[in-house]
């Protein structure tokens, strides 16, 4: 089921979200999320219009998430969204990203956004690969943009117009 994020998902949230920064490249933040920045992004995303949305299991647990939000600030970037999208470790090549990406992209659509950008690590070829199979499309790549692990890594921006 996909539905949107509430308060209440905020630690399993956190939880899904720290393994990737905490064991991964795959985003190039550092600092873990705590239940009260789950919470703060719920609120954030709700008051904007943004869409913010949870994926559970038959037990309703989370495991996945998708969210987007203004790709950069000031009114001239209103329609151009970026966004995040992750699933629990082991939950793979089930159409579920795929449905989350549905989700947030009709939504972005519904409320006027005219596109969608993708920050892809460069050390993320299957997050590059789902997102080609979802139409997206390299518009750049910005050479040593990240920093973790005290290794610099590529930034490959993907493009899909809604």
């Amino acid at each position: 089921m996909i539905r949107p994020a509430r308060p209440e998902d905020a630690a399993q949230l956190a939880a899904l979200l720290n393994h990737w920064i905490e064991k991964t490249a795959i985003t190039f933040n550092p600092v873990p999320k705590t239940e009260a920045d789950i919470r703060e992004m719920i609120a954030a995303k709700a008051a904007a219009g943004h869409g913010f949305f949870v994926a559970t299991n038959d037990e309703g647990a989370v495991i996945g998430q998708a969210s987007y939000g203004q790709f950069r600030g000031g009114i001239g970037y209103k329609t151009c969204m970026e966004h995040s999208i992750s699933l629990a470790p082991g939950v793979k090549a089930q159409g579920l990203g795929r449905a989350l990406m549905t989700v947030i992209e009709d939504h972005a659509r519904t409320a006027g956004a005219h596109q969608m950008i993708a920050g892809v690590s460069g050390e993320n070829p299957e997050g590059r690969a789902f997102h080609e199979k979802s139409g997206y499309r390299v518009i750049a790549i910005v050479p040593e943009a990240g920093h973790k692990f005290g290794r610099f890594m590529d930034l490959v921006l993907m493009q899909k117009f809604l």
